[in-house]
């Protein structure tokens, strides 16, 4: 979902319906490192900490049963309704070997057929204010609306460039060769 916040970050929701990405289990191996309890659980059903456990195993949903509702409905919306796959039939990024099925739901609504763009707009710029006007917690000094960070982090991006790890830039350096392919780059860490 995304919403036009007219100057501010775009609101969008482009989320993983599980407590964390699927993704932070293959950076967390990567790295060597355990991942946080109540992430994942093994094949088998035990708890776990261990990334490749993870991987092959099944990441948890986010908010417990209700993550679980909200997945099985984009399941039903973005799978079944779609005619692509749904459940054990999608496979991730990091599954290259496996054809995706990945199915894509798409809603746009008008909003000036359920109010006034100016009365939506003024709202939304409410919403916002209330939303950033929370007491801090201590340690803290700004409250962030939902995609305002990842809005920030991309305009640093454009401007700075992206920082990789050292092993990111030697594996993207070996892809090419991996594929007869050449290659005029120059990375840096």
């Amino acid at each position: 979902m995304i919403i036009d916040l007219r100057g501010c970050a775009d609101h969008a929701l482009d989320i993983a319906n599980t407590a964390v990405a699927r993704g932070k289990s293959y950076l967390a191996r990567q790295k060597g490192e355990p991942i946080p309890p109540g992430w994942a659980i093994t094949s088998d059903g035990a708890p776990t900490t261990d990334p490749q456990e993870a991987i092959e195993g099944i990441i948890l949903p986010m908010a417990e049963h209700k993550g679980y509702a909200i997945a099985a409905m984009m399941d039903m919306l973005s799978g079944v309704l779609t005619g692509g796959g749904f459940g054990a039939e999608v496979a991730g990024p990091y599954q290259a070997e496996r054809r995706s099925r990945a199915g894509h739901f798409m809603l746009a609504l008008n909003i000036e057929a359920l109010q006034l763009l100016s009365e939506f707009n003024a709202r939304i710029d409410a919403l916002i204010a209330e939303l950033k006007s929370v007491p801090l917690a201590p340690g803290f000094d700004e409250v962030f609306f939902p995609g305002e960070i990842e809005a920030r982090n991309d305009a640093k991006n454009r401007n700075s460039g992206i920082l990789l790890p050292a092993d990111t830039i030697a594996d993207l350096t070996k892809l090419p060769d991996e594929y007869g392919l050449r290659y005029d780059c120059s990375w840096s860490s």
